[in-house]
């Protein structure tokens, strides 16, 4: 990919939004005994970084947030809630990045029906109403 001043900044906000998020999360987490799981060491995943899970026809889904129950830093547990988040500086390709985050959840919505996960897009910044439709 190209060295972009404005896709460096990209990825800045996108990074402090997905912190600003967690710092959102981890009280509904604590409340509700729920494991919070995003991107970083856990011992469960070895040296992985990223938060994985499979789908029901063995897709690999990278997510930003998962609230487990009965989950620690050593044992995944079940799935309470799957959650992306994305951060659009402009609304070209808002749509596109619409389909990639329902693309990562309603195949784990399937997979896990029994659990009933809540799913969740925590969105920011120029989507367009295509968009959000599309992930409505």
């Amino acid at each position: 990919m190209a060295k972009s001043p404005s896709h460096a900044l990209g990825q800045i906000v996108g990074y402090a939004m997905e912190q600003a998020f967690y710092q959102m999360l981890l009280p509904v987490a604590e409340e509700f005994s729920l494991f919070l799981d995003r991107q970083g060491p856990r011992r469960s995943r070895g040296t992985k970084k990223k938060v994985t899970w499979i789908d029901d026809h063995g897709n690999n889904h990278d997510l930003d947030f998962v609230l487990e129950r009965n989950g620690n830093a050593d044992q995944q547990g079940v799935p309470a809630a799957f959650i992306e988040s994305a951060w659009r500086r402009y609304t070209k390709h808002s749509v596109n990045k619409a389909g990639e985050i329902a693309n990562a959840l309603v195949p784990l919505r399937r997979t896990f029906r029994y659990e009933r996960p809540f799913l969740g897009a925590l969105v920011a910044g120029e989507w367009t109403q295509g968009g959000i439709t599309h992930m409505e």
